[in-house]
């Protein structure tokens, strides 16, 4: 009912950057009321990086805070993981979460994954 698709991902040197983007289509009536970026390095369990809410409320884990940006444009459908200063342990791939609701049923959020995007960060 809603896809997402995750784009921006590469190869990148240590201390570059990388901006993903976040694309939801296929339902009209849906409304994003937060987006969420996931990543999974190999061997490791899925980790939230940061979020932000419909009110522009932002959270960063401690890994990235201070490197990474998230921000959106919801009326578009669309959300951005700006990454700076990129290390090797920023490996990964990395996932859009997004949740929000339908006008039919705005009492109960839905929550949807993106297939993910490949970073590589060489040292």
């Amino acid at each position: 009912q809603v896809q997402l698709v995750e784009s921006g991902g590469g190869l990148v040197q240590v201390g570059g950057s990388l901006k993903l983007s976040c694309a939801a289509s296929g339902s009209t009536t849906f409304s994003i009321t937060k987006m969420n970026w996931y990543r999974q390095a190999p061997g490791k369990q899925r980790e939230l990086v940061a979020s932000i809410s419909s009110g522009g409320v932002t959270n960063y884990a401690d890994s990235v805070k201070g490197r990474f940006t998230i921000s959106s444009d919801f009326p578009k459908n669309t959300g951005f993981l700006q990454m700076n200063s990129l290390k090797f342990e920023d490996t990964a791939v990395y996932y859009c979460n997004v949740g929000g609701v339908v006008v039919t049923a705005p009492w109960a959020e839905q929550y949807y994954w993106g297939r993910g995007t490949q970073v590589t960060v060489s040292s």
